[in-house]
């Protein structure tokens, strides 16, 4: 009986998350063009995706330590409710001040994810909890693949004559319909004996300083592709819809199928692909040619001038972010003590997050001072640099105890 409650609770937390990221996916890619109808320039229109970042940057801990203390529902709803308002406040927006608000909401309220993942592992079992996080993943993936072909339909094909603020008010319904989804159906999975062994683990774990870290060279090469890939990544999503407008003329209908084509092609190589070349060619090399694949398909883009050109270059970016991430995180997570999974994964995702402001602020800039392709091409030296560090992740990484020294 409890599993089968443990299968109904996963399956309310896959319908939520779905629901809330094909919202977010309906927004991300029209977003810059939205920021246009209010005389941004493209250095402001960018800040919207980087200010996002931020907020969640700094308030998704706290979102965190509050799930541990309170309990995972609340949070769950608290953020949720927060998301709606945000996503009316994006789809009433009379003022580009207006917007910048409504992000930052947002993005203070993005911690719906992390809290579901954190519902999971109170739920499951080491043994059965890969596939209770694989549910979450599902659902992020699909609602990224859905929700701009959705954000797309609902902006209409007139480029000149765009509807923003129906997108922005259909992802307000979205989560809406995700926040009584899990108001009705969702328990909580904090009970008291869950919370007594967060604090005992809080109270017993070692802290990691940034001195000890760098003494991992490993550790620091990984957490540094990491750092660079997503900013890389983060400089194209906030820019694509401006450069194919300046480009190819496109409006936010075009730019939101195209993401939608990416979220297609990395499911397919997500969904049973990676497994298979990572059997066949180790890790290591297998991280290397997705590299490559992002490095040369950001390079692409900067001189794409037909759609056959650009999806061949959407692709290769799509199959590189595939592979480097996931990839990316089992290296770090092998190599990484079991007692200290948690802190080293967390700087990982900081360092992540930090990119994910980076990325869209100097694409912005960039995309002002030196023209349309230069987030593009700049991205592609960004990925370069990451290939070289990649060559030097060496077989050692498999090993874990000869990374495990002196400590």
């Amino acid at each position: 009986m409890e599993n089968k409650n443990n299968g109904k609770a996963i399956f309310v937390l896959f319908l939520t998350v779905f629901i809330d990221l094909l919202g977010f996916g309906i927004i991300l890619p029209i977003l810059p063009l939205y920021a246009e109808q209010f005389g941004a320039k493209p250095n402001e229109a960018t800040l919207l995706v980087a200010i996002y970042s931020l907020m969640q940057f700094l308030f998704a801990p706290l979102w965190g330590s509050f799930s541990d203390r309170y309990g995972r529902r609340p949070i769950l709803l608290l953020t949720l409710s927060g998301s709606v308002i945000a996503y009316i406040g994006l789809g009433i927006a009379n003022s580009l001040w207006i917007l910048f608000i409504a992000r930052s909401l947002a993005g203070i309220m993005a911690g719906n994810i992390a809290t579901a993942q954190a519902y999971i592992a109170d739920i499951t079992t080491p043994a059965n909890r890969a596939r209770g996080m694989g549910a979450i993943g599902a659902a992020f993936g699909l609602g990224f693949i859905l929700g701009p072909a959705m954000g797309g339909i609902l902006t209409g094909p007139d480029p000149n004559n765009a509807n923003f603020h129906l997108p922005s008010l259909f992802a307000a319904g979205l989560s809406l319909l995700a926040l009584l989804c899990a108001l009705i159906l969702l328990p909580e999975s904090l009970n008291s004996e869950i919370k007594a062994k967060i604090q005992a683990h809080q109270h017993h774990r070692p802290k990691l300083n940034w001195v000890e870290l760098s003494r991992r060279p490993q550790l620091c090469i990984l957490i540094g592709i990491y750092f660079l890939v997503t900013f890389a990544v983060a400089a194209m999503d906030s820019t694509l819809a401006l450069w194919s407008k300046q480009e190819l003329n496109w409006g936010p209908q075009q730019t939101s199928y195209l993401f939608a084509f990416m979220g297609i092609v990395s499911t397919i190589i997500q969904g049973g692909l990676i497994g298979f070349l990572k059997k066949h060619l180790g890790e290591i090399k297998l991280l290397f040619l997705g590299i490559f694949g992002l490095g040369l398909g950001l390079l692409l883009i900067g001189f794409s001038q037909s759609l056959i050109f650009l999806l061949i270059a959407t692709a290769l970016v799509a199959w590189g972010i595939s592979i480097t991430q996931p990839i990316l995180n089992s290296l770090i997570s092998q190599i990484t003590a079991p007692e200290e999974q948690g802190q080293i994964l967390g700087i990982a995702s900081s360092s992540s997050a930090l990119a994910r402001i980076g990325g869209p602020t100097w694409a912005g800039a960039s995309f002002m001072k030196f023209g349309s392709s230069a987030p593009f091409l700049s991205g592609s030296l960004v990925i370069l640099l990451a290939l070289t560090l990649s060559l030097r992740v060496t077989q050692s990484v498999f090993k874990p105890k000869a990374e495990r020294v002196a400590r």
